[in-house]
């Protein structure tokens, strides 16, 4: 199964410069920037069989993904 990686940069390129400068210094974006990426990394290690699970766990696991990204999105739209 060929799967992508999400990390936030790739999803919104266009917000490079606005993921670092709120990464260095948002204390809070930092934080839900780091879990979606843990988050991200954990959903592909399932989709790519290098972890097993149920298809429950990994639906909620893309769910808290999408959760963090538009939380992220929504700070960083804010600046």
């Amino acid at each position: 199964m060929l799967t992508e990686k999400h990390d936030l940069v790739h999803e919104l390129p266009e917000h490079r410069d606005t993921i670092r400068r709120l990464k260095m210094n948002d204390q809070h974006f930092s934080r839900l920037f780091d879990e979606y990426h843990e988050v991200d990394h954990e959903v592909h290690r399932i989709e790519t069989g290098v972890e097993n699970t149920s298809d429950e766990y990994l639906d909620e696991r893309k769910k808290q993904r999408l959760h963090l990204k538009d939380e992220l999105y929504s700070m960083i739209k804010e600046v």
